[in-house]
C-alpha cells in the first residue's frame, strides 16, 4: 500500500525522497510509496553516490528551515549518527546562509512601525549569526544600550507549515504500514517537533522565556541570561541585551587554561538540576551555538525559543532516578 500523494505537497515529497535515497534509506522511500513521485530517479541516486558528511549539511540547508532544524537536532545525537556526520551538522547550529539586509530592514520596519535609523542609533548590517529560523544583528538603542536583534526569516512560517504537513503525511503512513515507523514512532516524534517549532516562531514567547529563565537563575552569578527589550519586540523581531562572548567550542587551549572550567561546569550542572527538578522549566536547546563564555568568564545562555517543562510527577520520577544512580542502586 502506497501513501496517497497530495498534489500541493508533490515538490516536497520529491525532495525528501531524493534525500532519503541519496543517504541510503531507499527502503523508506519504497515503504512510503514515494518512489512513485521520484519515477526513475532512485537508480541515479544510489547510496554509493552520496558524498561527504558536509554535503548532508548543505542538502538540509538547501531544503530550508524545517530541515535545518532537523539537522540541528541530529547534530546533538551522537548515539544516532557517526562522529563525522555530527561534526558536519554542527555547523547548522549557527552558521547558515544569511538573508539580505534589505529584507532585515523591511521586516524590522514593518514590525516596529518605524525605520531602523529612527529606532536604533546604530544597526550592523552584517549578522552576528544566522540560524534556521532567523539571524541576529548587533545594534545600539537611542539611549546607548547595546542589544542583539533577532529577525525572523522572510516567508518562513508558510514554508514550515507546508513542510510539516508533508512530513506528517509520510509519518502517519510509516507508523501505520511499516515496521520502521512502528519502531520509532515517527508520528509522535513529528507531533512534538511541530509543537516546539511552531512555538519558536513567536518571538514574544521567547521574550517571556528569557524573563522567566533570568528570574529562575537569579541565584547563579556565573550564568548570564540576556533580558528582552519589550518595546522593540514583536512576534518576528526580538531585541535583547547584547551578551558578548565566544562559543564554548571555539575557545583556544590557552583560553581554557585561564578559566576555572570545573567551577563553571558545576554551576551549569546545578542550574540545570534546578531548572528541571525545582522550576519545571528549562532551556531545552543548549547546543554549543547557544552557550557562550563571556569576557568576564561567565556562561552566557542564549536562544531560549525552545524550552521544556517537567510536570511534578515527572520531576518526582527524575529525582528518584538520580538518587538511585548516585547511590548505585541499579535495579531501582
Amino acid at each position: 500500500m502506497a501513501i496517497s500523494l497530495r498534489p500541493e505537497h508533490l515538490k516536497r515529497y520529491v525532495e525528501l525522497g531524493r534525500l532519503l535515497v541519496k543517504y541510503g534509506r531507499a527502503d523508506l522511500v519504497r515503504d512510503a510509496g514515494l518512489d512513485e513521485a521520484l519515477g526513475d530517479e532512485p537508480a541515479a541516486l544510489a547510496p554509493e553516490h552520496a558524498s561527504a558528511p558536509e554535503e548532508l549539511a548543505r542538502d538540509l540547508e538547501r531544503l530550508g528551515p524545517t530541515y535545518i532544524k532537523l539537522g540541528q537536532l541530529l547534530s546533538t545525537r551522537a548515539d544516532l549518527l557517526p562522529p563525522q556526520y555530527v561534526e558536519a551538522l554542527s555547523r547548522l547550529q549557527d552558521d547558515v546562509a544569511p538573508f539580505p539586509f534589505e529584507e532585515v530592514e523591511r521586516i524590522v520596519t514593518s514590525e516596529l512601525g518605524v525605520r531602523i535609523s529612527k529606532a536604533f542609533a546604530s544597526f550592523d548590517p552584517e549578522p552576528l549569526a544566522a540560524a534556521s529560523l532567523g539571524q541576529v544583528h548587533r545594534a545600539t538603542l537611542r539611549d546607548g544600550q547595546e542589544v542583539a536583534v533577532k529577525v525572523q526569516r522572510p516567508g518562513i512560517r508558510e514554508q514550515i507549515v507546508e513542510d510539516l504537513d508533508a512530513l506528517g503525511d509520510i509519518a502517519e503512513f510509516l507508523d501505520r504500514h511499516t515496521e520502521a515507523g512502528r519502531k520509532y514512532g515517527a508520528e509522535g516524534v513529528l507531533i512534538e517537533f511541530r509543537r516546539t517549532l511552531i512555538s519558536e516562531l513567536d518571538y514574544r514567547a521567547e521574550a517571556q522565556n528569557l524573563r522567566t529563565l533570568r528570574d529562575n537563575l537569579d541565584g547563579f552569578p556565573s550564568i548570564v541570561i540576556p533580558g528582552p527589550v519589550a518595546d522593540y519586540t514583536t512576534s518576528r523581531v526580538l531585541t535583547m541585551e547584547y551578551v558578548p562572548g565566544r562559543k564554548v567550542t571555539q575557545l583556544s587551549g590557552v583560553a581554557r587554561t585561564e578559566l576555572d572550567g570545573n567551577a563553571l561546569a558545576e554551576e551549569l550542572f546545578r542550574a540545570y538540576l534546578k531548572q528541571i527538578l525545582v522550576d519545571g522549566f528549562f532551556h531545552a536547546d543548549p547546543h554549543p551555538g547557544n552557550v557562550f563564555i563571556t569576557p568576564d568568564r561567565r556562561i552566557g545562555l542564549i536562544d531560549v525559543g525552545m524550552v521544556g517543562r517537567a510536570a511534578p510527577e515527572m520531576q518526582d520520577r527524575l529525582l528518584k532516578l538520580l538518587l538511585a544512580v548516585s547511590e548505585g542502586r541499579g535495579e531501582e
